[in-house]
């Protein structure tokens, strides 16, 4: 791995056909705003920006968007560069394209770090850049990239994952809190604070942070089994709790509830306790004076050893770090 480059410093985007347009152009607004930043203080511009695909030329995005592209730069020109692959609808075309994965898999190495936003974590897990490694995509293809992939260590709710010089985000607009990580890491927090700022996002919304939430889909499915367990559950999270007490609560037999919460939700009941449990842990953390072991005790984790390690196996991060991010 080449040493941290020089100002400019080059920023590629790959995509192909079928791409999703904000995995790409957000990411690139990202840094293209840092260079505004810079400019207005008389400084050169940091990056280089490039949207590559492989033939180079015009490329048709998801949306029916053209965006115009250029050829992969020779193996001098991803030295010191950042390489981040895009996802979209057209995933399934681009891992079944052996030269597209092969240079992938021969450029990787060659750059300072290499990243992928949404399902774009499915083609550097397809060139065997994953394997060993913790990875984040979008929720909806956690389980087929677990399934295709299972040397990688896939996350589930996590917004960006940072594995030694790998990167990989969650879904569409976690590409920008990516990307804002990626100049926070170069030009430090107040730039990266700063281009925030300029485009009205959050700097705070930073990897560890959850995805989604629980309560969120129990909103999305008022009437059904989620929106009558999930407030059940809510007041009883620091108790031992089995499928048997959540089916009875609910009126189900704990066959029936497996199966509903499947459709519902594509969860189960232990993974639906799990995950309110991590996110009233979550809530707890960001007041600074619970301290550690009452929060494990409040959540039903018992204690703050059981805490770490569902806090790293969901989210990629201690529960310290949480906390010292969002509290």
């Amino acid at each position: 791995m080449s040493l941290q480059p020089a100002l400019p410093q080059p920023v590629w985007v790959l995509v192909f056909p079928g791409f999703q347009l904000l995995d790409a152009c957000g990411p690139v607004q990202v840094f293209a705003t840092a260079n505004d930043e810079a400019a207005e203080h008389g400084q050169p511009a940091p990056y280089r920006l490039g949207v590559v695909s492989l033939a180079g030329g015009p490329v048709v995005s998801s949306s029916g968007v053209v965006l115009q592209t250029q050829r992969p730069p020779p193996a001098r020109g991803l030295r010191g560069a950042t390489l981040l692959v895009a996802g979209g609808a057209g995933m399934a075309q681009a891992v079944a394209d052996a030269r597209l994965v092969r240079w992938l898999a021969r450029a990787a190495p060659r750059v300072r770090r290499c990243g992928s936003v949404c399902t774009g974590a499915f083609l550097l897990a397809r060139a065997g850049l994953l394997d060993g490694r913790k990875a984040v995509t979008h929720w909806r293809g956690v389980a087929m990239l677990r399934e295709l992939h299972p040397a990688v260590d896939v996350h589930d709710d996590a917004i960006y994952l940072r594995d030694g010089a790998l990167y990989t985000s969650a879904g569409v607009t976690a590409g920008i809190d990516l990307c804002l990580s990626l100049v926070e890491e170069d030009l430090g927090r107040g730039v990266a604070l700063d281009v925030a700022k300029r485009l009205v996002v959050p700097l705070k919304r930073a990897g560890g942070q959850r995805q989604f939430s629980a309560e969120l889909l129990a909103q999305a499915n008022e009437g059904g089994v989620l929106a009558r367990l999930s407030p059940w559950l809510q007041p009883r999270l620091h108790r031992a709790l089995d499928v048997a007490a959540m089916a009875q609560a609910v009126a189900l037999s704990a066959r029936t509830l497996h199966r509903r919460l499947r459709e519902e939700a594509g969860t189960t009941p232990a993974a639906l306790l799990a995950r309110l449990r991590l996110e009233a842990a979550c809530r707890l953390l960001e007041d600074a004076t619970v301290p550690l072991k009452q929060v494990a005790r409040r959540t039903g984790f018992g204690s703050p050893y059981n805490l770490r390690r569902a806090f790293v196996r969901q989210l990629g991060v201690l529960p310290g770090d949480y906390r010292a991010r969002f509290g």
